[in-house]
Order: C-alpha cells, then sequence, then structure tokens
C-alpha cells in the first residue's frame, strides 16, 4: 500500500508540474513541436504526449528520490535536481534526437534552452511537493 501511494503521488506530482510547464510552453508555442515527436502538428497531441511525459518523469522521481522525500523542503530541492536531470535528458537530449537536431548540449545556454531550464525547474518543484502532500497526508482510516 504505501508503494502504491508513492506511485500514485510520483504520477499526480508529474501531472500537476507537468499543466503548470505545459502551460508555459503553450504560450511559447511549442506544443507543435512536442506532437512532431509522433510525427503529428497538432497542439492537443503535444499535450497529452506532454502529459504522458510528466507522469513518467513522476515514477522515475519516485524511484530516485521518492524514499529521501522526508518533508516539502526535500521535495523541493529533489524536485529542482530532477528537473535538470530531465532538461538535460529530455530537452537536450531525447527530445532533440527525436527531431533529428542532434543534441543540444552546445546550445544549452541559448534563451530557448534556459526557458526550458526554468521551466523544468518549475516542474520538479511542483512534483516533489505535490509528492511529498500525497504521500504523508493521512487518509480518513490512518487518522482513527
Amino acid at each position: 500500500m504505501e508503494s502504491q501511494k508513492k506511485y500514485i503521488g510520483g504520477i499526480v506530482g508529474g501531472i500537476s508540474g507537468g499543466v503548470v510547464f505545459g502551460m508555459m510552453m503553450a504560450m511559447m508555442g511549442m506544443m507543435p513541436m512536442i506532437a512532431k515527436m509522433i510525427g503529428s502538428d497538432s497542439a492537443a497531441v503535444g499535450w497529452i504526449i506532454h502529459l504522458i511525459i510528466s507522469a513518467t518523469i513522476g515514477i522515475t522521481y519516485v524511484w530516485l528520490f521518492g524514499n529521501k522525500t522526508l518533508s516539502a523542503m526535500n521535495g523541493i530541492v529533489y524536485g529542482m535536481i530532477h528537473g535538470v536531470i530531465w532538461w538535460v535528458l529530455g530537452a537536450l537530449t531525447i527530445m532533440p534526437l527525436m527531431l533529428g537536431m542532434g543534441v543540444q548540449y552546445g546550445n544549452a545556454f541559448a534563451k530557448m534552452n534556459m526557458m526550458s531550464l526554468m521551466g523544468h525547474i518549475i516542474y520538479g518543484v511542483i512534483l516533489g511537493l505535490v509528492f511529498y502532500v500525497m504521500v504523508n497526508k493521512k487518509t480518513q482510516r490512518e487518522n482513527h
């Protein structure tokens, strides 16, 4: 049950962070680019892909930091670290390779990539905090 609670916390935290980060990306017109990873140019498809990725990354948070998230501050710090890790893996490596652009390490400090880094950090903070709250929230049964 405890493990299931952690995975649910990771998924809900990932989707929560993904919604906020996704709104930022949508304002910058990035959703069609996300959709291009599967051959579409639809913003709606981009949103679906983005939220699936967000939930999946939430699960990886559980594996890497779930047992270390013992306070809200741990959630913030580990969430930020997780966001940076996925910025390197996702925005600078996996997504550009899928789009035929090659890795973007040489362009890491370009304006668009810095905005992406901030989005990933914000995503991570929300993921870590939501995870902490969900895992530590007592259910009605547990309170009695």
